[in-house]
């Protein structure tokens, strides 16, 4: 009886996997900068500048099980050809990466992650030019995994050429 107990629980040890997990280590303000420089005056315009906004993420390993993951975000608002304002925010954080298997990483790091932060360094943004005399600049959802296909992509086309 003890024989099959043994064997019981060495099955369950083999079948049993580490299940796939994503943390939060810390999150931060890595690098900002809101420029105004024509204010006071382009305050007084009643209609709402054309804002550019331009998303990026990247990924790097940081220790052991973690990486540093960072969204960059430039958001440039133009009138008449004359700029409003530029913001620029990257905005990262840690992330501690269990069981999930190798060629898997690379999307985890530039999808899911992002997704977890994202609402974070939207609320800076937001926070940013309604701080400068602004309506809030409300970011739209970014659809992170079409961002990620596009660097893949970018980067197949760049090893053939």
């Amino acid at each position: 009886m003890n024989d099959k107990n043994n064997n019981s629980s060495d099955n369950q040890n083999t079948n049993h996997q580490i299940q796939p997990q994503i943390g939060i280590v810390s999150q931060y303000i890595k690098d900002f900068s809101f420029e105004n420089p024509n204010a006071p005056k382009v305050l007084e315009n009643s209609s709402p500048p054309h804002v550019n906004v331009n998303v990026e993420v990247n990924a790097k390993p940081y220790e052991n099980d973690t990486f540093e993951v960072n969204i960059h975000i430039i958001a440039e608002a133009k009138e008449n050809d004359s700029i409003t304002f530029i913001l620029d925010l990257t905005y990262g954080g840690i992330f501690r990466i269990i069981g999930v298997p190798k060629d898997q990483i690379q999307p985890v790091l530039l999808v899911e992650c992002p997704r977890l932060i994202f609402p974070f360094a939207r609320r800076v943004v937001a926070d940013a030019t309604r701080d400068g005399g602004y309506s809030p600049l409300l970011l739209n959802p970014i659809d992170f995994l079409s961002l990620f296909r596009q660097k893949i992509a970018e980067q197949k086309k760049n090893q053939k050429e």
